[in-house]
């Protein structure tokens, strides 16, 4: 287990400190520039991050996807599921995804597939087309299918 209070650089063995560091994220021609978190040696410049500090890059990352694939913002995917009326559970059971799926569409933590961009923007210009995906399951179909 790495100790908290002492890091060493795995480069040049000098006492690491932790801090920031602006590091430029880049997807196909796009960039953001990010304030990254974690151990830095003032010697060499080496870096190491935990899996909490990378989260920094992978949103930033999403973002320029999202820009770049012209996908909805994690505001835009909020905002229609609000005007719909849905729960963030039931969103992701209708429209598709799983029931965590629109939790983590809206904090940017993953990317809405094509699919689910096509559909909420169709559901935004029609919100009543949204009866046409709600079908309750029967229980007796469901335990019949399993059977």
């Amino acid at each position: 287990m790495m100790n908290t209070n002492i890091v060493n650089c795995p480069h040049d063995g000098e006492v690491m400190e932790h801090g920031t560091k602006e590091i430029v994220v880049k997807y196909k021609g796009l960039s953001k520039a990010v304030q990254m978190p974690g151990w830095y040696c003032h010697k060499c410049g080496e870096g190491i991050h935990t899996g909490k500090d990378l989260k920094i890059t992978d949103k930033a990352l999403n973002e320029l996807k999202i820009q770049y694939e012209g996908l909805l913002s994690p505001d835009e995917i909020r905002r229609i599921r609000k005007k719909l009326h849905l729960t963030q559970k039931d969103a992701g059971t209708i429209i598709g995804g799983g029931p965590r799926a629109f939790q983590k569409y809206e904090s940017g933590e993953l990317l809405p597939s094509r699919a689910i961009v096509s559909a909420l923007t169709l559901l935004d210009s029609n919100p009543k087309s949204l009866g046409l995906l709600e079908r309750p399951l029967e229980s007796s179909n469901v335990a019949q299918s399993c059977a």
